[in-house]
């Protein structure tokens, strides 16, 4: 990955046009041929970026673009479309390169998955009559935590976290669309269950059908946190 910090305005052209103007941040590249570019601020989303397959390419600066200041400039094309992400360096502070080698894919954090193991095992704390089918259940755009069915033999697919917002709702959503096609499973109801549930998370949760649990975690480790909790 190579990092540069450097005095800038950017230019995208295409299917939608924006300017950046001229201003101090940092510029991504990826081994994937991505380039990202930064603000101090925002978080971890990019103010401009464009995505491989892409091609990015160095160039003088014109003598028009020279006694403006601008000393290189980057030209970043699609490959598959007109798009360019053209940006325009006045001064470079840093420029470093690192190789991060492989990386291994997100692994959830050791509570998330210990929660998913010990509900497999306490499946009967989604209601009466739940039975296990299977843990990690593959869908062709990723694994639902939890597939169990209800007493009536329903299938149920649960989407777990520590804390539950609406990412993870609409990630549960996308799981019930596609396994609800199927007509050995559907139909197929949802549960998201988590630590911790934001309320807008259950709102939209609720609005789609889904029934929210909350989890003890303490509890179903087997140690009592005296602290009474809704199902």
């Amino acid at each position: 990955m190579r990092l540069v910090i450097a005095k800038c305005s950017v230019e995208y052209a295409g299917r939608l046009s924006a300017h950046l103007p001229l201003a101090t941040r940092l510029l991504m590249i990826k081994a994937d041929g991505s380039v990202l570019v930064h603000s101090d601020g925002g978080s971890y989303k990019p103010l401009n970026w464009m995505s491989p397959p892409c091609t990015l390419s160095i160039s003088e600066p014109s003598e028009e673009q020279a006694s403006a200041g601008i000393t290189q400039v980057w030209t970043v094309a699609a490959n598959k479309t007109d798009d360019r992400l053209i940006v325009a360096i006045h001064e470079v502070q840093h420029d470093s390169a690192h190789e991060l080698g492989v990386d291994p894919g997100l692994v959830k954090d050791g509570v998330e998955a210990h929660l998913q193991k010990l509900l497999a095992e306490q499946i009967e704390l989604l209601g009466d009559g739940h039975t296990l089918v299977r843990r990690e259940y593959m869908t062709a755009i990723g694994p639902v935590d939890i597939l169990a069915r209800d007493a009536s033999g329903r299938a149920v697919a649960v989407e777990l976290k520590r804390r539950g917002d609406i990412d993870g709702v609409e990630q549960l959503t996308r799981y019930l669309e596609l396994m609800n096609r199927d007509p050995h499973l559907a139909p197929v109801a949802g549960v998201f269950a988590a630590q911790e549930i934001k309320p807008q998370a259950r709102t939209l949760a609720e609005d789609r059908g889904i029934r929210c649990v909350v989890l003890d975690y303490e509890a179903m480790k087997g140690v009592d946190s005296g602290v009474p909790t809704l199902f």
